[in-house]
């Protein structure tokens, strides 16, 4: 009978006949995922102004008064 190192081959031989059909799919959707996020990357870069210091907006919760309003809204 074959031993684990044939069938390791034979299984490498068929993935690689069957991974021959998608690769142009699969190298195609790799080139436009590389092409979104060097688009994503140089807009986040032109809308940080270089020196100013990036600022988020948010507010401030109480742990306490919120957790209390939390429990009463949910009881």
């Amino acid at each position: 009978m074959f031993g684990l190192s044939e069938l390791a081959v034979i299984l490498l031989v068929v993935a690689a006949v069957l991974a021959v059909k998608r690769l142009p799919d699969l190298t195609r959707s790799m080139g436009k995922s590389a092409r979104i996020l060097k688009a994503e990357s140089r807009a986040l870069k032109d809308r940080t102004a270089p020196g100013e210091p990036r600022t988020v907006r948010g507010e401030v919760v109480d742990r306490d008064t919120a957790g209390r309003r939390d429990r009463a809204a949910g009881a």
